[in-house]
């Protein structure tokens, strides 16, 4: 597929408090942005200069550990699916992504397990932090409750844009949202075995806010099947609908395929990524949209090998397996099993 040289939108957030006109100028854009294309890039949304470059500083010092610091909180050691992921080791759509990276979520207490206890109940838990950097758990805490208030504050935006109540999502993500940050590092092309750096996907929750660096790398599929470069712009994060908001919204929102590019040679990319989704106990609902707009919803588009599932639980955990076959291996070997012995 070729590449296109589209620019994806701009909106600016502050625009929400900017008066009657501004704000109803930013739902109009808001909407369109996120129908159209599912991508956009986000700017006014206050969060400061000085924490942006401490999350830089501090994922660069993480990725700048020895091997041995990071691999004591390997990903594999939790059941929780949080931790330290070598590059190659987790894959998208069978292929491994060419990125090394640490994945945390909130920090809440692991629910006991038992009999009848669902199995999706497992991914809650602690975080692995690593014991040669004790700051990076103070920034990146910091940055998750930054970043979920921006993210809460645009499902607000999209449901009035929907000529919804502010609050219609609210149910379903209430005081225990699904928060998850991944720090990121994608090595230079003479480092891989591949220019996959993650290979093309939708994200599965509510929405995703991603902090770039100067390194492009993050392309976005049109609607032509081009691949346009989510270009870095200083100053914003680039936002992109998950498939929770196109399930809950009959897709009249649209979860967009994405992909990135390994860098290259001599060069790589440091990202972070911050997603939002529901409750793990949760059921997403279906929207009542105004008729005009629900006649232009185009429902949800589902992938046949990887169906979507309403409820939230079950379809976090079915990825996570599928992304991390080492963890699934040693902690859900029951459910591995339970699969098997279905589909044989």
């Amino acid at each position: 597929m070729t590449t296109a040289t589209l620019a994806l939108p701009l909106l600016d957030l502050a625009q929400l408090d900017a008066g009657p006109a501004a704000r109803r100028a930013f739902l109009d854009r808001l909407r369109t942005a996120a129908r159209d294309v599912g991508f956009f890039y986000l700017g006014g949304h206050g969060v400061p200069e000085s924490l942006v470059d401490q999350v830089r500083a501090e994922s660069r010092h993480f990725f700048a550990l020895p091997e041995a610091d990071k691999l004591a909180i390997e990903m594999v050691n939790s059941p929780h699916f949080r931790g330290f992921t070598r590059a190659a080791w987790e894959l998208t759509r069978g292929q491994p992504d060419w990125r090394e990276q640490l994945d945390i979520g909130a920090e809440r207490p692991v629910i006991p397990q038992g009999p009848g206890v669902p199995a999706w109940l497992r991914l809650q838990g602690p975080n692995q932090w690593p014991a040669a950097q004790p700051e990076l758990k103070t920034v990146l805490l910091r940055w998750q409750a930054e970043l979920t208030r921006i993210a809460i504050r645009l499902l607000g935006a999209f449901a009035e844009a929907l000529d919804q109540p502010a609050d219609a999502l609210e149910p379903i993500y209430g005081d225990t949202p699904n928060q998850h940050i991944k720090i990121i590092r994608y090595p230079g092309r003479d480092a891989t075995g591949s220019d996959q750096g993650v290979g093309a996907h939708k994200d599965s929750g509510f929405l995703t806010l991603l902090l770039q660096d100067q390194q492009r790398g993050l392309q976005v599929e049109g609607e032509d099947g081009r691949w346009i470069d989510a270009e870095p712009v200083p100053g914003t994060f680039v936002v992109n609908i998950g498939e929770l908001l196109e399930l809950a919204t009959n897709g009249y929102l649209r979860a967009t395929v994405h992909r990135v590019i390994t860098p290259p040679a001599g060069a790589d990319r440091l990202s972070v990524a911050f997603f939002l989704g529901a409750r793990l106990d949760a059921t997403v609902p279906l929207l009542d949209l105004p008729p005009a707009l629900a006649a232009e919803a185009r429902g949800p588009a589902s992938d046949p090998q990887n169906p979507l599932f309403h409820d939230v639980g079950p379809n976090y955990l079915k990825g996570r397996l599928r992304s991390h076959p080492d963890v699934a291996k040693r902690h859900y070997a029951d459910i591995l099993a339970a699969q098997a012995a279905t589909t044989a």
